[in-house]
């Protein structure tokens, strides 16, 4: 961490610039991002970032994730375009610890806390990108105020609430050439989405729509360690294969491409609003998405006929390789989601302030189909499974209060929560596994938690420059009903209940007019989600690859931040510290035999970092927009008794170095330059750090992606924009392929 004063210098001497004119009476901003209100309080005992309306539109957004791309120490791991697992990671969270962040749309929460891996990814369609009137995120579990799953970041995105009658049209199209291994290819896709909304009297609605055609670039790939068997007569010689060096830097063997995702999304929602008084407002919220997704391969072999080869014994360079049916497989999944959202909130900024919240998630339809055998008998169907998620999702309900007494200096803030999550997954054998023509159960495996908590808060302003805020959260959290089966047997796992108390401590100071310092306190626990506990195995009658007594991870963080008012906007330095006891992650347990790899407790990890922010309007030129952050964090596992080879070394895919930052140029009213840039540092993807080559699939790469944009506005309904997303067309890595250069295309109109 020797080079943090040369970041610090670096960034200092990029905000001199901006700051232009001496020390004056200028207040410091509550937050880094200026225009609308922020969805976080003035008295957030913690570092917040946000983007407005008015900059995601100068930016390459298709989804709304995209938002998030340039926020600092922020990361939505979007594989393609279209990509259904899009979790968020953040300063000492891995895109493999998805459930430790939260993500509210209008106080609603969509994060989905059914596990912890990258199929539990936020619904991010219940929100359209047109509708965002300003994106914020928080960092770290320094609120009472939101469950231990903020240990990570907490995301609120905030939408607009029509005044008059509105609408808006965008098509986009998409397209990138991916040329790795023997794929050399386009891929392209499209998006249309339409909006309309208008109020009338105290009665306002908004409805949004939204259909996306894309064909991804392959996730992956079939491999093999390089063989030393000979082969035998009767092994089928083939031709067409590949051959490289896997991250653990054995030379392995490329048979072809998997994971080619073709997917069909549709997104409906409509928000009501009703306006009780000019200060008390209820608002309901239905979304609906609909995905039909069709994954493909593409093998490389061939044999002396010219035709494709996908799974048998193969002569390759004179060594056999045995490549099963599974290697290289397609499937085929529909899911249709729908979620149900109620608010009732008041905004008197007076002595008094009331909110509530439900949120109703569910799985209506979720079935993704198989094929047992290989291709190219599999695609004229046969035997395969078929897996139902069908009545899976969750409930939440929250209700707060903020009472201000009049001449105190006092916010207190006291609330409840309840949740509650509910997983089902069943595996039928199917005869048909196109049609899902099911006989037989293959597995299932499911169950349920909830948690009940209350809290208070108090920001508590004793003297003009002194903010003292501490708060208390209560947890009771408990899992019941978990079940597993096999095709003979079914058995129950034992109901469980604990209970946690989270405090928090924050001291702010301010200066002077442009000095703010803030050091703040908190402890934060992420209890296990439902699949951790309950997804395994039945081998003799026994429950096995899963642990249904998994203790909650437990946080302890601590940051201390300056932030220095400039001119202009905005230069926030924070140091941070995290440490985890209890880690939820995969591994494999070496102190038994046979080793289990199954979801696990990590003793021990500590992450120290520093965060650079920086957030200014009119830099060097006028019309120029900067913003951006740098981090560098350093995860260590301190302690790992069931893998003692992981001890010393870095968290997974935490990199040392994150680099996130966009610049906007408004050349004139019509005319718009937007040059956006995402870099990651060293990363591991093994806990051990064995994979010591991390350039290729599999691997978890360094990387520098450049970003561009250009807006015109054709007149004052419409406008035009032409993007790419990766400008350099590096390769980069994080297990998965990440795309190649992008292009798009958007036309955007409004009434």
């Amino acid at each position: 961490m020797n080079r943090k004063p040369i970041v610090l210098a670096t960034f200092v001497a990029l905000g001199a610039p901006a700051a232009g004119a001496a020390d004056g009476g200028q207040s410091l901003p509550e937050m880094t991002v200026s225009g609308s209100r922020p969805a976080f309080a003035a008295s957030l005992p913690a570092v917040a970032e946000g983007i407005s309306a008015e900059r995601l539109a100068e930016q390459n957004v298709i989804n709304v994730e995209d938002g998030l791309r340039y926020l600092p120490s922020l990361l939505v791991r979007k594989r393609f375009i279209g990509d259904r697992n899009g979790v968020v990671a953040s300063r000492s969270s891995s895109t493999r610890q998805g459930a430790r962040s939260l993500v509210y749309v209008d106080g609603m929460l969509i994060s989905n806390l059914l596990g912890n891996s990258f199929s539990n990814a936020p619904r991010w369609g219940m929100a359209a990108p047109e509708e965002i009137e300003r994106m914020d995120v928080a960092y770290g579990p320094y609120s009472a105020l939101y469950p231990g799953n903020a240990m990570g970041a907490t995301v609120l995105m905030t939408t607009r609430t029509p005044q008059a009658l509105e609408g808006s049209g965008r098509v986009q199209l998409f397209r990138q050439h991916y040329d790795y291994y023997r794929t050399d290819e386009v891929f392209s896709g499209h998006q249309e989405t339409a909006t309309l909304g208008s109020r009338h009297g105290a009665f306002s609605w908004f409805v949004s729509a939204s259909h996306i055609e894309n064909r991804s670039h392959p996730q992956g790939w079939a491999t093999a360690t390089r063989s030393t068997t000979p082969a035998g007569g009767g092994d089928t010689v083939v031709t067409g294969y590949d051959m490289d060096t896997d991250p653990s830097g054995r030379q392995r063997v490329v048979f072809g491409a998997t994971s080619i995702d073709d997917s069909r999304q549709d997104n409906f929602k409509i928000k009501l609003g009703y306006d009780v008084t000019s200060w008390l407002k209820l608002t309901y919220l239905f979304g609906h998405w609909r995905s039909d997704s069709e994954v493909s391969v593409d093998s490389y072999l061939r044999n002396a006929a010219g035709g494709a080869v996908y799974s048998g014994n193969v002569n390759i360079g004179g060594f056999r390789y045995a490549i099963s049916g599974a290697a290289m497989r397609p499937s085929l999944s529909d899911e249709t989601h729908n979620m149900h959202g109620l608010s009732l909130r008041t905004n008197t900024r007076g002595e008094w302030d009331f909110e509530a919240a439900l949120t109703h998630y569910e799985f209506a339809a979720d079935r993704t189909r198989q094929p047992s055998t290989a291709l190219p008998a599999a695609a004229a169907g046969g035997a395969g499974t078929a897996s139902y998620g069908d009545g899976t999702g969750w409930r939440t309900a929250d209700a707060r209060a903020v009472w201000r007494p009049a001449g105190s200096g006092h916010e207190l803030t006291f609330g409840a929560h309840y949740d509650r999550y509910i997983l089902s997954t069943l595996t039928m054998n199917a005869t048909n596994w196109i049609a899902a023509a099911t006989t037989t159960r293959k597995d299932f495996f499911g169950g349920k938690s909830a948690t009940t908590a209350l809290y208070v808060q108090d920001a508590w302003k004793f003297l003009p420059a002194w903010t003292l805020t501490a708060g208390l959260r209560y947890e009771r959290w408990k899992a019941f009903d978990g079940e597993l089966a096999n095709a003979t047997s079914w058995l129950t796992y034992a109901r469980r209940s604990e209970s946690f108390l989270s405090p928090k401590l924050s001291l702010s100071h301010d200066l002077d007019a442009r000095w703010r310092l803030r050091a703040s306190l908190g402890r934060a626990y992420r209890m296990p989600t439902v699949s951790e506990m309950f997804q395994g195995s039945i081998s003799a009658g026994s429950i096995i690859n899963s642990d249904p007594n998994l203790r909650a991870e437990r946080a302890t963080s601590a940051e201390l931040t300056a932030e220095r008012a400039l001119d202009n906007g905005l230069l926030r330095l924070t140091l941070f510290r995290d440490d985890v006891r209890d880690t939820l992650f995969s591994q494999t347990n070496v102190t038994v035999f046979p080793n289990v790899t199954n979801i696990q407790n990590i003793d021990k990890v500590r992450t120290d970092g520093i965060e650079l922010a920086y957030n200014a309007e009119n830099v060097f030129v006028r019309g120029l927009d900067v913003s951006g952050g740098l981090t560098y964090a350093d995860a260590e596992i301190l302690k790992n008794d069931k893998f003692p080879a992981s001890v010393g070394e870095r968290m997974p895919r935490i990199p040392d170095w994150r680099l996130n930052a966009s610049a906007t140029w408004r050349q004139s009213e019509k005319l718009a330059w937007t040059l956006g840039l995402r870099h990651s540092g060293r990363q591991h993807n093994t806990l051990d750090g064995s994979d010591i080559n991390p350039d290729t699939y599999g691997g978890t790469s360094r990387y520098t992606l450049w970003d561009a944009r250009v807006n015109w506005k054709l007149d004052k309904h419409v406008r035009l924009a032409i993007g790419v997303d990766n400008l350099t067309d590096q390769r980069a890595f994080v297990h998965h392929p990440y795309p190649a250069r992008t292009w798009l295309l958007e036309l955007r109109g409004t009434l």
